[in-house]
């Protein structure tokens, strides 16, 4: 097992790692039915595959010569580092590279059983059919130029995983940053709604209250126009009473001049009632029309200031124009953040289609949907 040399050992990672790439695209395309770049990135190499490989072979090959142990420790390896490699990476970047929550008898969608008793067959496969002429034709190369194809692309490698790390933390904040940015959209149309909703409802009830009060106007001016004539008919009654009395005495204590003065008095009283007739009907027509004119004008205010609206609707209105501004600034981002994104971004989300997220699932589905529409397009 501790025959190879440090640069043998990176050659066997690299190896794998392009075996893996082969392998795990060769299989996405079929099943997705067009070509997949398929990793995280931008070589054709797959470091899950070739860290797994050279995990299986340092804990199988004590064991090679007893193929049940090389099974289980090919499990246990392989299925200990997806797990541990799903969830930092999730933790990094904030999304699952691949998702096993489909599958039955999973752990947090990082591992699952069908895949771990892959990995064992995998291991077997590996040990006993793969590695051995692979083994073979790596010793039998020179060490300079085993070292430099190792340097060279050690080289390319870390470059490449330090341009795709920082994609990928780009990605998650851009995942992020949409995800906050509908969060804010949302809340900024429910107080749209809830504005408009509570102007709708001052309005009508400013309506009804006005309305309200016109009736109890009316029937006001109608009671005081019924009280004040039946106390003018009262005084009218008295006076009418009062005259008869002193007519009495009149023709009691003077008899001769009775007709005289009863026709004299008939005259005065006809007229006084006539008069005070016209005066209640006067006054009652005069209250009337003051009432009238009040009703009217109260009803004038209640319609201007439904079309000139009160300090407290043109602080509404206010309220509502500046969150339209909001609400139209945040679209216009959130617009230039998804439709500004690099090659490398797309190349993420297109390589890696089962990729998942419980935080941002709508973001990276809008994502997805954006990279494929820009796709038909070109």
């Amino acid at each position: 097992m501790y025959e190879y040399t440090w640069y043998q050992w990176l050659m066997f990672f690299f190896l794998y790692c392009l075996f893996g790439w082969i392998f795990e695209s060769a299989y996405v395309s079929v099943k997705t039915r067009h070509l997949v770049n398929r990793g995280f990135l931008r070589l054709p190499m797959l470091p899950l595959y070739g860290t797994g490989a050279v995990m299986m072979l340092w804990v199988s090959l004590p064991f090679k010569e007893h193929l049940g142990m090389v099974y289980l420790s090919g499990v246990a390896a392989a299925t200990l580092l997806e797990y541990i490699t799903g969830w930092g990476m999730e933790r990094l970047f904030k999304m699952k590279y691949w998702d096993y929550s489909s599958q039955r008898f999973n752990l947090k969608g990082y591992i699952c059983l069908s895949s771990s008793i892959t990995w064992g067959f995998l291991t077997i496969l590996l040990t006993e059919v793969i590695h051995p002429p692979i083994a073979r034709y790596v010793m039998g190369l020179p060490s300079m130029v085993a070292i430099t194809v190792v340097a060279v692309i050690s080289i390319l490698f870390v470059a490449d995983t330090i341009r795709s790390v920082k994609a990928a933390l780009d990605l998650a904040k851009v995942l992020d940053a949409m995800t906050k940015m509908k969060a804010e959209l949302d809340d900024i149309q429910v107080q749209m709604a809830l504005l408009k909703a509570d102007a709708g409802q001052r309005i009508l009830e400013a309506k009804e209250d006005a309305v309200q009060r016109l009736d109890t106007m009316k029937l006001d001016a109608a009671l005081h126009a019924a009280a004040f004539k039946e106390d003018a008919a009262g005084r009218l009654s008295a006076m009418v009473e009062s005259t008869v009395e002193k007519v009495g005495v009149i023709v009691e204590g003077t008899a001769q001049k009775v007709g005289t003065l009863v026709e004299d008095t008939a005259d005065k009283v006809t007229k006084t009632a006539e008069r005070l007739s016209e005066l209640t009907e006067d006054a009652a027509a005069r209250m009337s029309l003051t009432l009238s004119q009040q009703c009217a004008l109260q009803k004038d205010r209640y319609e201007r200031s439904d079309t000139a609206p009160s300090q407290s609707a043109k602080n509404h209105k206010d309220r509502l124009a500046a969150l339209t501004r909001r609400l139209t600034a945040l679209t216009a981002k959130r617009h230039a953040l998804t439709t500004s994104m690099s090659y490398h971004l797309k190349s993420l989300l297109k390589g890696n289609p089962t990729a998942s997220s419980r935080r941002f699932s709508e973001a990276l589905r809008e994502l997805r949907e954006i990279a494929e529409k820009k796709k038909k397009e070109l």
